[in-house]
């Protein structure tokens, strides 16, 4: 089909990855994330000594770069004991995506453009029901090229209408084209609309990722910026399981005052 884009708290493990077994419940129409309680989860996993891994995709860096966000969050970071790697949007290609799970990262930082995208029926050209987040590159699209997963996996990502497209990333992409496991890292989607569908956030659930935090709605760049910082510094320097930095980070930022999106949490069943 072709698309249309726009038993304690849980602690670090795997020298700081973070690990939980928890449910995912998912509000009517999708629009709510995951409500969170009664959560059993897993202590301290694990005694590999090695130095735990962050990293900082920033597509976002090619229309709305803010340096400031990327050097607090390396700090921060830095300061917990990870080790950094942070990535331009330049180099947020197809490719990168593809092979993002065999780096072994605890904790994944998507400061990435990301819209809803509503699949229309080959045949027909008409709207389907099915509906989800797609992810975006910083890399052109061509029609001639991952000619074969552009059915399911991949499509074009447009800033607003009429800009030139990206190639965009689907949910089929994430289950089916990238290589290997997540292996309980934490992601963070910092773009629009993360957890307005379950659809993505199942997704890396799926490929092994422990939770995924993103917003209900569109964000601006500005509050999600905010939002992350608090956000590490809860789960990081305070040193709160996850569920209960996310809480406190909607609080202590709000809603975003434009689009009214709301930081939410969503974990494995």
């Amino acid at each position: 089909q072709k698309k249309r884009t726009q038993k304690d708290e849980p602690r670090p493990g795997k020298g700081g990855r973070l690990r939980r077994a928890a449910v995912v419940v998912f509000g009517v129409a999708l629009l709510s994330a995951a409500v969170v309680a009664g959560l059993f989860l897993s202590g301290l996993i694990g005694s590999n000594p090695s130095v735990p891994r962050a990293a900082i995709v920033d597509q976002l860096s090619l229309t709305q770069s803010n340096p400031e966000f990327a050097a607090s969050a390396t700090d921060t970071l830095e300061q917990a004991g990870y080790a950094v790697d942070y990535f331009p949007g330049e180099q947020v290609t197809v490719e990168f995506y593809r092979n993002l799970p065999t780096h072994d990262y605890d904790l994944i930082i998507l400061r990435v453009h990301s819209g809803m995208t509503v699949e229309l029926d080959a045949q027909t050209g008409q709207e389907t029901a099915t509906e989800y987040v797609t992810l975006f590159t910083g890399e052109p699209y061509r029609e001639d090229k991952y000619a074969q997963e552009q059915i399911g996996r991949l499509g074009k990502a447009h800033y607003y209408e009429g800009a030139p497209p990206l190639f965009g990333i689907a949910p089929g992409f994430i289950t089916d084209s990238m290589r290997g496991s997540f292996d309980e890292a934490l992601i963070v989607l910092m773009g629009c609309d993360g957890l307005k569908s379950a659809t993505t956030a199942k997704a890396f659930l799926d490929k092994g990722a422990s939770a995924f935090v993103s917003w209900t709605e569109a964000v601006s760049a500005s509050h999600t910026d905010a939002a992350t910082l608090r956000l590490l510094e809860h789960l990081l320097v305070d040193n709160l399981p996850i569920q209960e930095a996310t809480a406190r980070t909607m609080a202590d930022v709000g809603p975003d005052p434009m689009y009214g999106a709301e930081l939410r949490l969503a974990f494995h069943r």
